[in-house]
């Protein structure tokens, strides 16, 4: 086959005529998300959904192709299974007091990241022990029972104790060890995201965590502040500051992305650079791309959702073929 003569993880850059044809033209993406969307859109073709719009800047609706009709969308195409459509209407409906949940994109938009968390981490919350394997999969030194797992969680938003703001993680489970310490593991998702997002405001708490956490080479260089890495400097600093407060006795802060999202990759490459050694008493940092964090749902017992997530997220041979 002629795709056999390309390596496995060059991604095509898709003529501009595909593009339109599928409603996925978008100037402003990268490669990757070039790629991620029009996978999304053939999706969405496939299950014949209806194609969704959006309003611009100037106020005119938008058909794009990896959004679905708002019917499709509350019938639960964004979701992998019957059992986490359902878990997303209550999440939604019980979410923490503040959290941000934009309801449109967590049911309309196939490229979203927040249907990507509650399909992969949602069977999590359906079932303790598969939560609990997928633990030992990910963080053996941390496993033990499993609490809770929640979505777009934070201890306290705009609480000094902590970051005194929003920021909240994707995903967060509590476990109970053996020896009864309490530990966390946090979760950042992306798919087809950047790290160049709208920094936020920088705040006098984050200058007083970063230095106060032992986490970081040189806490005050500019560099923690600005893209790409701010994000993942915040959210590390978080899961920190839990543990400071004497809420936890371990963590860890986990961003999971594509492979081949190399955007992200080379954003955790690059904050990794800044963290001092790993110690005990600190939350560890983990870049787990999303090939094997569905790998490790499949081992820790749940292969067909795995299977299911492959199919929607990382399998990109149905782009390859159009090529």
């Amino acid at each position: 086959m002629l795709v056999e003569l390309f390596p496995p993880d060059r991604l095509p850059l898709i003529p501009e005529t595909l593009l339109r044809e599928h409603k996925v033209l978008c100037q402003a993406d990268s490669r990757f998300r070039a790629c991620a969307r029009l996978l999304q859109a053939l999706h969405r073709e496939a299950a014949g959904w209806g194609v969704g719009t959006y309003e611009t800047t100037a106020g005119r609706k938008k058909k794009m192709g990896h959004l679905v009709a708002t019917y499709d969308g509350a019938s639960g195409a964004n979701f992998l299974s019957l059992d986490v459509h359902r878990l997303a209407r209550r999440e939604l409906a019980y979410r923490e007091p503040g959290s941000m949940w934009e309801e449109k994109r967590l049911y309309e938009n196939l490229l979203s990241s927040t249907p990507l968390a509650l399909n992969l981490m949602g069977p999590l919350k359906l079932d303790r022990g598969l939560a609990e394997a997928f633990v030992r999969e990910i963080a053996p030194d941390l496993a033990g029972r499993v609490c809770s797992v929640s979505f777009e969680h934070s201890p306290g938003r705009g609480d000094p104790t902590f970051t005194a703001d929003g920021t909240a993680f994707d995903a967060f489970i509590i476990i109970r060890q053996e020896d009864g310490r309490k530990a966390f593991l946090a979760f950042e998702l992306k798919y087809s995201e950047t790290c160049a997002e709208p920094e936020p405001r920088m705040r006098p708490r984050y200058d007083d965590l970063s230095n106060a956490s032992e986490l970081f080479i040189d806490p005050e260089v500019p560099d923690l502040r600005r893209n790409p890495v701010q994000q993942c400097w915040r959210l590390h600093m978080l899961a920190q500051s839990m543990i400071d407060a004497g809420l936890y006795d371990a963590g860890r802060l986990f961003v999971i992305a594509p492979r081949l999202n190399d955007q992200v990759q080379r954003a955790t490459a690059r904050y990794q650079t800044h963290l001092t050694p790993p110690r005990g008493d600190k939350a560890g940092f983990v870049n787990l791309v999303l090939e094997d964090a569905i790998g490790a749902l499949a081992l820790a017992g749940d292969p067909d959702q795995a299977r299911r997530l492959t199919a929607r997220y990382t399998d990109l041979s149905p782009v390859h073929a159009l090529i």
